[in-house]
């Protein structure tokens, strides 16, 4: 009875968020430009070549990551999401966490996403081995913030923004359809699942990958039908 009642009282506390393992840095970023529902375009393909190169992979020229640290896990939920973190995910010799939606019917889609997102944002605060540590989240835009998406799902969270209470903080913008070229930088305090600190980065290539649009946050990516990319800018 005793071990019963203590089980129950530590469930009961990791839901008044109490108990946590939460990681010290989230790293979101969109996946990359997009020919159809099921693969990267060749642009969305350079883009996972060189954030590996430039951000994200192992001895990468303008890494995320401070000096003598590397993630702790990279994580996807879509076959693009997916594609974009392989490549950097390589380098590190880590497997991609995935939480796996495949293309479907737009309404089943919302679902499943929705529940891939929410399973991820629990996971992620409750995983003792990614506790203090730095994650990546390579995610489809909608479920990281959007407004309309939240209004549609009013009576849960759906959003990235909403599970990992970024809405508690000021100026988390919706993420736009034609933004693939940002990351989301998220801190947490130790033992807590409140963050502490938000800012946005903007992706900036040179040499290889200066052909890479680099658009400012809400502006026009500059892609046209030649690029052989999806230009409606949904997942």
């Amino acid at each position: 009875m005793l071990s019963r009642l203590l089980a129950a009282v530590l469930f009961c506390s990791f839901g008044l968020e109490v108990a946590f393992a939460a990681p010290s840095r989230v790293i979101i970023l969109r996946h990359g430009e997009k020919e159809d529902a099921w693969q990267l375009c060749g642009i969305g393909q350079e883009r996972a070549a060189a954030l590996a190169a430039n951000y994200l992979g192992r001895d990468s020229a303008d890494s995320l990551f401070a000096a003598g640290e590397g993630p702790a896990a990279f994580l996807a939920v879509t076959l693009h999401t997916l594609e974009l973190a392989q490549p950097a995910a390589t380098t590190w010799s880590l497997p991609i966490t995935l939480y796996s939606v495949l293309p479907q019917k737009d309404e089943d889609k919302d679902q499943a996403l929705n529940r891939a997102t929410q399973q991820a944002a629990s996971d992620l605060m409750s995983n003792p081995a990614w506790q203090g540590k730095t994650v990546v989240m390579s995610w489809e835009h909608k479920h990281i913030a959007n407004a309309k998406l939240e209004r549609a799902f009013s009576d849960e969270k759906v959003t990235l923004r909403q599970l990992l209470k970024l809405d508690k903080l000021t100026n988390v913008p919706d993420w736009p359809s034609g933004n693939y070229d940002y990351f989301w930088i998220v801190d947490f305090a130790k033992d807590s699942a409140m963050p502490t600190g938000f800012r946005m980065v903007k992706q900036e290539f040179s040499g290889t990958y200066a052909n890479l649009p680099s658009n400012d946050w809400g502006e026009p990516n500059g892609l046209t039908a030649k690029s052989k990319c999806d230009l409606k800018g949904a997942e």
